[in-house]
């Protein structure tokens, strides 16, 4: 059976059983800030859990696009050591939202692996919660009597809290849960060991395949727990854990799942998967760690998360280059390769995911991109190891100097203790473990946010946005909790029974105001943003009465300006469409009162004239003066038929919000002026590349385009004066130019000529030294002016070794010259030179052996690098 057709099945039963299949959540979290990524099925559910959404479907069935990658749930470092932990998976589930229960949930298990897929039901074992006594937790004696139905009871075991109770994170829904374990191993050893004490014991061929979890509590702040108001089933099974039962595999990446790729990261790299051998398993491993990493980073990029340097971005880039360091190590790639596997992906899994197909020039140039990056890093990282190694004092290289190249450059410590045990180096591994440690209590401290319970003040469970129609509205405080943060200090969160305040979304920034109760009071609301279905309102102190009424009011001012922003991102896309081509695709926004930021797909650089049409398109929109076009709780399918775009990477419902400005017609909850007029001038401030084919174009409209007008005019003014009042400062500024690059000529030129009339005297001063002719002295030139005297010092003289320094603005320079023979028959280095000499100028720098350069910022260390200079040829 293949996966397409064991993922179809899989969808297929639970729809028998009446549940509705909905499509996979973006694996890339935005409405979450709890959350980089979707890492369990239940994620895009959360709210249902939470009861902070009405349920529309009770019965649910999926196959989710998940990573794990940070936080609770870390299985980067198992990925490709073994054979069944992965980065990206699939994760298929089949939920219940207050409807069914144990009884359904383990029927339907049982029925659909041993009927349907026809699993041997000898092969499994199933665990049970034991209960635990510190927290006065039964055992599930419920699951327990109904797995007896089916199983004997030698084969159902005994869970602790770690393995068999199910919880969210620190806080939120858990509970018991019922786990299905599968022993893959052959009859003989079965004979020897009993499966059941392998269960839960990382034991590569009894694995986990099934997890059904029963919720039904809450876990609250202070650690306690309390019953939800319903009970509900949340199931995960590992898609491709299943396909190596039924394909009678002994390796996930056995399956088909896999073996595309392996066979074309073979094909790329010459290699061969599964050679005996330590040296084999090496290449195994790297090649699985290529296969799997290369999943996880096509889908968040087709999902909108580019590499980057900071948040969900540098997870993705970490992914990327352990990728590639696997393959610069073991399989002895020095030159990008993994891009050329996205092909493979796409035809594989775009089927299923169609995003692989349409964003499959994207992936590739991105991952292109990102390897050659790396690769120069890796070249850079192993000049400064072996810089590192020649200066050092002892075989053991301290673990501070191998975090630096780590934390700094980005060179992986694996490879610099690899390199170090080959030029017969040890690295001090704890010193390094304790700077990293260091670091991420760093990190941790600076994002550790403390979150108390809600204080729940009203039933009222629907919190509802009024925010388009109104800025101003009358509200009570349905619930708020403390939360402290070392980046914010103490705050509260405050929830509304509606809301005129729009929360951050879309790239949109999240609106500020403030609440005013019946007595006058004023509390400021400095931020807004929605987490789980709640619009969430940010406040440094809590009302002195959070019961009473008050009047929520919207910063105008701000809210205005930030609407006109969003309607100009709205205009520059279909502006971009209509001049680059239709392949232009938003690719990310961010939306202030200040300015807009609009990233979209296009492979080369905007042109000036390009540019200027863009701008003069949205401005010609502008001045038409359309009117704003809203369209509420359409159906999302006859949105689409009507030509609204909508973006990957974002979750819809089945109900959506059209925004209409003439021709321009996009799916978008956010806030904009009725009328383009509003917005009263476009102005594109920068435009470059943000990534390999990814541009990015920063604009102003309204009052900060005027302010633009006001500081060109007065900037103009004031060049005008400063050219003496030239009709034309163009050209006045141009004739200056002219002007100014005949005297550089000239001073060039009168260098050069010094530095002719200083040979002749400096060819008296060379002294000879053990045989080599030698000269070290500091001039009055610059690097260009050195190195000519140099090398023609040089042509003229044999076994000739130049050192060279000069003064200039502060600043120190080293030119050092050897004759290549010399070089070759002493040994000699310039390149090493200049760099240990460097130091006595505070400085450094390189080159080759017989000629480099070194510059410092301490002229006054120039004599005594001078002077140490005639201790390499003594």
């Amino acid at each position: 059976m293949t996966s397409r057709e064991i993922r179809s099945k899989f969808l297929d039963f639970f729809e028998s059983k009446s549940h509705i299949i909905v499509p996979s959540a973006p694996m890339v979290v935005k409405d979450d800030p709890t959350l980089m990524f979707t890492n369990a099925g239940m994620n895009q559910f959360k709210e249902y859990f939470l009861g902070n959404k009405p349920v529309k479907h009770h019965r649910i069935t999926d196959t989710q696009k998940c990573l794990r990658v940070s936080g609770k749930h870390n299985d980067l470092e198992e990925v490709g050591m073994d054979t069944y932990h992965h980065t990206m998976f699939e994760m298929l589930g089949n939920w219940s939202f207050g409807e069914y229960f144990k009884k359904e949930a383990i029927e339907w298990a049982w029925e659909l692996l041993t009927d349907v897929f026809q699993v041997d039901k000898d092969i499994l074992y199933v665990s049970v919660f034991e209960g635990d006594a510190s927290e006065d937790l039964d055992r599930d004696t419920e699951a327990y009597d109904i797995w007896k139905q089916f199983v004997s009871e030698d084969r159902i075991i005994n869970g602790n809290k770690k393995d068999n109770f199910w919880e969210m994170g620190d806080q939120g829904p858990c509970g018991p849960c019922s786990e299905i374990h599968v022993d893959l191993r052959s009859s003989e050893e079965k004979a020897k060991v009993s499966g059941a004490s392998l269960v839960n014991q990382d034991h590569p061929l009894v694995v986990e395949i099934w997890n059904l979890v029963f919720m039904q509590f809450n876990r609250k702040a202070d650690k306690s727990l309390e019953k939800l108001p319903a009970q509900h089933v949340d199931t995960g099974m590992g898609f491709e854990r299943l396909c190596m039962v039924l394909q009678n595999k002994q390796s996930n990446y056995d399956t088909d799942v896999f073996t595309p790729l392996i066979r074309e990261v073979e094909a790329v790299t010459k290699t061969t998967y599964g050679n005996p051998g330590s040296s084999g398993e090496k290449v195994d491993i790297a090649i699985r760690v290529i296969s799997d990493h290369l999943r996880a980073v096509a889908f968040s990029i087709a999902d909108g998360q580019l590499p980057s340097n900071t948040g969900a971005g540098y997870v993705i880039r970490r992914i990327l280059r352990r990728a590639i360091r696997y393959g610069f190590t073991f399989l002895d790639t020095k030159e990008p390769f993994i891009y050329k596997l996205v092909a493979t992906l796409s035809k594989q899994m775009g089927d299923a995911f169609p995003e692989l197909i349409s964003e499959k020039n994207l992936i590739t140039n991105v991952i292109r991109e990102e390897e050659q990056s790396f690769l120069r890093t890796l070249d850079q990282g192993l000049v400064l190891l072996e810089n590192v190694i020649e200066t050092a004092d002892s075989k053991t290289i301290s673990g501070k100097k191998a975090f630096e190249l780590y934390d700094t450059f980005g060179f992986p410590i694996d490879l610099t203790a690899l390199i170090l045990r080959e030029r017969g180096y040890e690295l001090d591994t704890k010193g390094f473990e304790k700077e990293l440690q260091k670091q991420k209590d760093r990190s941790r401290a600076a994002t550790k946010v403390e979150t108390g319970d809600w204080e729940i003040l009203s039933d009222d469970a629907v919190e509802e946005f009024v925010g388009y129609d109104t800025l101003v509205t009358t509200v009570k405080i349905t619930r708020y909790r403390k939360v402290e943060s070392k980046k914010d200090g103490e705050m509260y969160q405050l929830v509304f029974n509606l809301t005129p305040f729009y929360p951050e979304g879309g790239g949109q920034v999240g609106d500020k105001g403030y609440l005013e109760a019946q007595d006058g009071g004023v509390t400021y609301v400095v931020d807004t943003k929605k987490e789980n279905n709640l619009i969430i309102h940010f406040v440094k102190d809590l009302p002195r009465n959070p019961r009473g009424t008050f009047k929520a009011i919207v910063d105008e001012k701000q809210r205005f300006r930030t609407a006109s922003n969003h309607t100009a991102t709205h205009l520059l896309h279909q502006a971009l469409r209509n001049i680059l081509g239709v392949h232009v695709g938003q690719k990310g926004s961010m939306v202030h009162s200040r300015n807009l930021r609009f990233d979209f797909s296009h492979f080369s650089k905007v042109s000036f004239e390009e540019l200027k049409g863009v701008e003069d398109f949205v401005n010609a929109r502008i001045r038409e003066g359309i009117a704003l076009e809203e369209r509420r709780n359409i159906p999302y399918d006859q949105a689409i038929d009507e030509g609204a775009i909508a973006l990957f990477g974002e979750k819809y419902g089945d109900a959506v919000r059209a925004i209409k400005f003439g021709k321009s017609m996009e799916l978008c909850g956010g806030t904009h002026v009725p009328n383009t007029s509003d917005i009263w001038h476009f102005i594109i401030t920068s435009e470059g590349a943000v990534a390999s084919g990814i541009r990015r174009i920063e604009a102003i409209t309204g009052d900060a385009a005027k302010q633009y007008f006001i500081d060109r005019s007065e900037s103009y003014a004031n060049l005008q004066k400063t050219l003496n009042n030239a009709n034309d400062p163009v050209k006045a500024v141009e004739a200056l130019q002219e002007e100014n690059t005949s005297l550089q000529k000239q001073i060039q030129q009168l260098l050069k000529d010094k530095a002719k009339n200083i040979k002749g005297d400096l060819k008296g001063e060379i002294s000879n030294v053990n045989g080599v002719n030698f000269l070290a002295k500091e001039l009055d030139l610059d690097a260009s002016g050195m190195k000519d005297l140099a090398f023609e010092l040089g042509n003229e003289t044999d076994n000739l070794f130049i050192l060279f320094g000069s003064r200039a603005e502060g600043k120190a320079l080293l030119t050092c010259y050897i004759s290549k023979d010399l070089a070759t028959e002493k040994g000699l280095d310039a390149g090493k030179i200049v760099r240990e000499l460097g130091k006595h100028i505070q400085g450094g720098g390189g080159g080759q052996p017989f000629f480099a350069t070194a510059g410092g910022k301490n002229p006054d260390g120039i004599g005594e690098a001078l002077e140490k200079a005639k201790g390499y040829i003594k």
